[in-house]
């Protein structure tokens, strides 16, 4: 690998000190990003990080891709199609199937002043790497002193897909939400998707930037300010993706549009959810968290991964130390059941939360009698 750098004369140049970025081309990037939206004014997850990358990209020669696939056969779920073609093999490196030694790479790369993009063909085999990521990545800023930043993006799929079993169906959000340096965004949408990608790409720390396989696909109405170039999200910042009064469902990732499906279930029920889309596991928005339960005294937590120190008992615990006199009811979570995940298809489905009619989750019909019980 330090070998294949060392060839690498374009790369070693970059390390040495780049212009900053060929600023002619950022002209024609508010045209180019239009190729993306469809007729219906939507797009895919898949073709927003791929836009947001493609941008960053132009506007700033230090950036570049690594990983396992993601240049000749366009990335392993197509996120990063095109990108060979357009910035050659030496801004889009194939890499052996090493992550340990692709991490270390591009960690020294940021120390250096580049700003890589690692690719994991799923964070489970981010394992492998992990060393890197809280040992030198995360820490390396408090222990230079405030002298040394590590502006790289850890990206790729997270969390459960499909048939895939124990070992490739983890959620790591808990995982790295819990260290101190990282940032560990979790986007929902294709407006997620986008502009948190171009918020990480240019922030100064390492960002580790947790996909849904199973969202690449989905497409999701944008607006023509999303496709802007120069849009970004603010990191820490959660969203209301809808408005309510009896009840506070806080989740992440997929599970936004299980609560956005279950808020429309208990809506015929006369029960109004408001479902906040944390967006950033950290930092965590707990002003936005907290101000919700303040409003309908209720709360449900909802996530895929494993319930026992997860990212909905984080929640559970700000709220009861913030807001504990404004509640009017316990607080509850829905999480993923507490055992790895099953290969067969019918307990695979038992083991994550599930909407079903009438109600959400695993516990659903706990959650909705009480909820039920608490609006009369």
């Amino acid at each position: 690998m330090l070998g294949a750098l060392s060839r690498n004369r374009p790369l070693l140049a970059l390390l040495r000190g780049g212009n900053g970025g060929d600023k002619a081309a950022s002209a024609a990037l508010w045209a180019a990003s239009k190729r993306f939206m469809s007729s219906d004014n939507t797009i895919t997850v898949r073709e927003a990080l791929n836009s947001a990358i493609d941008e960053e990209m132009s506007a700033d020669n230090k950036v570049f891709v690594m990983g396992e696939e993601v240049g000749e056969y366009q990335g392993a779920y197509k996120v990063t199609k095109g990108l060979l073609q357009k910035f050659g093999p030496d801004r889009v490196l194939d890499t052996p199937i090493t992550e340990a030694g692709f991490t270390g790479l591009g960690v020294g790369a940021a120390m250096y002043g580049l700003k890589p993009i690692v690719e994991f063909m799923t964070f489970n085999f981010a394992m492998q790497a992990i060393d890197h990521l809280i040992n030198s990545a995360a820490k390396t800023n408090y222990m230079s002193g405030g002298t040394i930043n590590v502006p790289i993006v850890f990206r790729g799929p997270n969390g459960a897909a499909a048939g895939v079993a124990a070992q490739h169906s983890q959620c790591f959000a808990a995982w790295y939400g819990q260290v101190p340096g990282l940032k560990v965004l979790v986007p929902y949408d294709a407006e997620d998707a986008r502009g948190l990608m171009k918020a990480a790409i240019r922030d100064p720390d390492p960002v580790v930037f947790l996909e849904n396989e199973l969202l690449y696909g989905e497409s999701f109405p944008v607006s023509q300010e999303v496709l802007d170039p120069s849009f970004t999200l603010p990191i820490g910042k959660a969203k209301i993706m809808r408005e309510g009064d009896d009840l506070t469902i806080v989740t992440f990732s997929k599970m936004v549009g299980y609560a956005l499906k279950a808020a429309d279930e208990l809506a015929k029920e006369g029960i109004s959810v408001e479902v906040v889309n944390l967006r950033s596991i950290r930092p965590l928005d707990r002003e936005t968290i907290n101000a919700s339960v303040r409003k309908t005294s209720r709360l449900l937590t909802l996530e895929e991964g494993w319930p026992q120190h997860g990212v909905g008992a984080e929640i559970c615990a700000s709220v009861v130390e913030e807001s504990f006199y404004y509640l009017d009811a316990p607080v509850e979570r829905i999480c993923g059941a507490d055992v790895p995940m099953p290969y067969a298809a019918n307990l695979e489905r038992l083991a994550v939360p599930q909407v079903r009619l009438g109600s959400v989750g695993l516990y659903g019909s706990r959650v909705k009698k009480r909820c039920a019980d608490a609006c009369m």
